[in-house]
């Protein structure tokens, strides 16, 4: 399959490493990390150690089987209009936050796909991805269902080596991650603190909080997701991934604009009724963003 992986950041760089085992890719990401790539090709190194050499460039190419999307939210946007020039089968979202899916299939043609990765990556070095713990990818219809576009593009996944799951329940699994996200990443990333933190009072019950937050919205949007359940994927998460910085803490201890707006801020903006520990989280995270350069 011909796969080309828009946003070759941390996790694009590693599924699209991990996927060039087997297919033919290209990622698409910006310098120096792509001069590195091309120039020496793609280290893996942590959980697997292995080296590809996957077409690397800061432009999306003209033809592609499968656009794999893992931009920020916040340039979801802009990576839609520039994929519209391009002759795509399918496009499949790993992002975070909400809103991706139907941003991208109001742009292309082409079916597009809703996914979730729990796959752990960090970009060490231009040139080089460290693979920090393995995880499962789920994908499949955005709107839910069955596919047959899902179904080829999870075999392809397998053939890769990556653990896929092709899911019918794509608008559930959504909400189930953004709970996810709503109850860890601000907080790891206000605190400065490895995930395995939010095992400990208080943060334990802030995050708790945020996740039953998102599953009340989540409600109000016909999605079944109890508080228990979004509780208990928080508490696994954290567990799972104990030692990982997550991306939003990735992102402010770079200095960079964080996926806010799209996770807590979503949540807050959404909810028929007030949200006030995902309104509060998105205040303190967004006041940091305007004053980071000051």
């Amino acid at each position: 399959m011909d796969i080309v992986v828009v946003g070759a950041g941390s996790l694009g760089s590693l599924v699209g490493g991990l996927l060039a085992r087997e297919h033919d890719v290209t990622l698409v990401g910006r310098e120096p990390h792509v001069s590195a790539v091309t120039e020496r090709g793609l280290s893996v190194v942590g959980t697997e150690v292995f080296r590809v050499h996957p077409n690397a460039q800061t432009t999306i190419p003209q033809r592609a089987d499968l656009a794999l999307v893992t931009v920020k939210a916040y340039d979801t946007a802009a990576t839609a209009a520039d994929l519209a020039d391009c002759t795509l089968n399918a496009c499949l979202s790993l992002q975070n936050g909400m809103g991706n899916e139907s941003q991208l299939a109001a742009e292309l043609d082409c079916p597009v796909l809703a996914g979730t990765c729990s796959y752990g990556a960090r970009l060490r070095e231009p040139g080089t991805v460290a693979f920090t713990g393995r995880g499962e990818v789920v994908l499949g219809d955005r709107n839910g269902g069955r596919s047959a576009v899902a179904d080829d593009i999870g075999a392809a996944f397998r053939m890769a080596g990556i653990e896929t799951t092709v899911a019918a329940d794509m608008p559930t699994r959504l909400w189930e991650k953004l709970a996810v996200n709503a109850g860890i990443n601000a907080v790891t990333a206000l605190a400065r603190v490895p995930n395995g933190a939010l095992a400990d009072s208080p943060a334990d019950a802030i995050a708790a909080e945020a996740a039953r937050e998102t599953a009340a919205v989540a409600r109000e949007q016909d999605i079944d997701l109890s508080d228990e359940r979004a509780v208990s994927l928080v508490e696994r998460v954290v567990d799972d991934t104990a030692a990982n910085h997550s991306s939003m803490f990735q992102d402010t201890s770079a200095g960079r604009r964080t996926e806010i707006d799209a996770i807590n801020g979503y949540v807050a903006e959404t909810a028929t009724e007030r949200a006030p520990v995902n309104e509060t989280l998105a205040g303190l995270v967004s006041t940091w963003e305007r004053h980071r350069e000051q």
